[in-house]
């Protein structure tokens, strides 16, 4: 359900009478229709109980009274809306008194070029009083409407006179003010003020809500921006983080479960291959270091000499220049070799080769006979 509740402000010469401190004109809207209305602290429940159902959408509009805020429309047939809308100000402000500070200036933008500009003047200290009445009582309103914008255009000729809220409006065909009888007929100069009826009247403003024709919060009195916190999306959040937690945590305990898991049966593997060739050892590191002491003491393994004298090959293929002298292999696993190569370099390259390949290089040089340098190498078989 949509509910609107309408709202006139008290004049300012009003608000020190007891009478203004909850009674005033207010009407109540439900899904466009009029359900309520009054001219008393009526609009207390009318206000309250909408908004006490769980669905719905309930605002405030509050209308300024036209004894304290005129409205005056402006005519820019070749400008623009945003155009014809500061030009309104403009103009609005030329026929002001006093100090252009003190003053709150207002102006719809129309919706097409050509449109009329509706423009309202008051002061800041009436807007001051206004919101605070309001905040007083736990009102914050969507808009705040002069209540003479929304008297419609008099036909040609014409003007008329409504009663909107608890003041009776004059309406001419570019100003809004309230009626003097005084001054009434002067201003009119012979032409015909005409009653507007109550329920043309009513059916305006009904029109009038979907979208004010201006609002007096604006510029320094349009509202700031608020940041409302939702409990439900706050509860949703602190369950995605713990969940984002849980997750963050589980990856790596589900890949150390899987690591161990695969670690075990790589082990059990080894130590069923050992038993087949006959060491039996409770562990994999056992059954490995048992078929290491074997195969040293039958001459292979990481102890052969192909696999140090393999090593050494690679790395001379990647040096051309380097020539083998002399080579021998030790039980232990330790190859000794000298090479010669044209520079010093080229040496060095081959050693820095082994070494990469993770074996312990030791390294004396010394002065060939035709030239070359060469140097005694021990290479330990072991890395």
């Amino acid at each position: 359900m949509t509910s609107t509740l309408i709202l006139w402000l008290p004049p300012l010469a009003a608000l020190d009478a007891a009478s203004a401190a909850t009674d005033v004109a207010w009407l109540r809207i439900d899904d466009g229709l009029v359900v309520d209305s009054g001219q008393d602290d009526g609009w207390v429940d009318a206000w309250e109980h909408p908004r006490d159902e769980a669905n719905g959408d309930h605002r405030l509009i509050a209308l300024a009274p036209a004894a304290d805020v005129p409205v005056r429309w402006h005519h820019f047939p070749d400008a623009a809306p945003a155009q014809a809308a500061a030009a309104a100000r403009i103009e609005a402000l030329k026929h002001c008194l006093g100090d252009p500070a003190d003053l709150h200036i207002a102006a719809g933008q129309p919706a097409t070029a050509g449109q009329a500009v509706p423009v309202a003047v008051t002061t800041h200290a009436a807007m001051r009083i206004w919101t605070e009445w309001l905040q007083e009582r736990g009102l914050d309103p969507a808009a705040i409407v002069p209540a003479g914008a929304m008297v419609p255009p008099p036909e040609p000729d014409t003007l008329w006179t409504a009663a909107v809220g608890r003041e009776q409006i004059v309406r001419t065909d570019d100003r809004a003010y309230v009626s003097d009888p005084q001054l009434d007929t002067l201003i009119a100069a012979g032409r015909t003020i005409v009653p507007l009826d109550a329920e043309r009247m009513r059916e305006a403003l009904l029109l009038s809500l979907a979208a004010p024709p201006l609002d007096l919060l604006s510029g320094a009195w349009k509202p700031k921006r608020r940041w409302a916190v939702d409990p439900a999306q706050v509860l949703w959040g602190k369950r995605l983080l713990l969940a984002l937690v849980a997750v963050s945590l589980a990856i790596p305990i589900v890949h150390a479960i899987r690591l161990g898991s695969d670690t075990q049966r790589a082990d059990a593997a080894v130590v069923a291959m050992a038993k087949k060739a006959g060491v039996a050892a409770p562990d994999a590191e056992a059954a490995e270091a048992e078929l290491d002491r074997r195969l040293a003491a039958a001459g292979g393994g990481p102890l052969a000499f192909s696999v140090p004298a393999s090593a050494l090959y690679d790395a001379m293929q990647d040096t051309p220049g380097v020539t083998l002298k002399t080579l021998s292999h030790r039980t232990d696993g330790t190859l000794t070799t000298s090479l010669a190569a044209p520079r010093v370099e080229d040496l060095n390259r081959v050693l820095l080769a082994l070494q990469t390949r993770g074996y312990r290089v030791t390294a004396q040089p010394m002065a060939g006979a035709d030239g070359q340098q060469m140097a005694n190498i021990t290479i330990r078989a072991v890395p």
